[in-house]
């Protein structure tokens, strides 16, 4: 699995562009999202917290690029792994989560 830090995204983005348009797949919790969010450009965003991504896993297609966030980047690496696991081809982790989104990337994302 691949891991990308926040400040490389968009790099991340424009390489994996002509596969689709990429997704990141935010897997906190609502109430997470609700206080901190990123909304990056030529990209979309999909709230699925973690435990109902095997439930939901129809929802997302194998051939797209999927970027997993999480709040410090243990749960999405999680999840990146089980999405390998369940024959997805193109999977990144952000490393650092939101967390590290707010420091690297945008100051007026909250720390929480």
């Amino acid at each position: 699995m691949q891991q990308i830090s926040p400040s490389q995204f968009q790099d991340w983005v424009q390489q994996v562009s002509p596969l689709g348009t990429p997704l990141v797949l935010d897997v906190r919790e609502t109430w997470e999202c609700q206080l901190a969010s990123i909304a990056p450009s030529a990209c979309e965003v999909q709230i699925m917290p973690m435990q109902t991504v095997p439930a939901r896993l129809f929802e997302l297609d194998k051939s797209r690029p999927i970027a997993c966030l999480c709040h410090h980047g243990g749960r999405s690496m999680q999840v990146a792994a089980f999405l390998e696991h369940h024959g997805f081809e193109h999977i990144t982790n952000i490393s650092g989560g939101i967390n590290a989104w707010s420091s690297q990337v945008d100051a007026s994302i909250p720390v929480y």
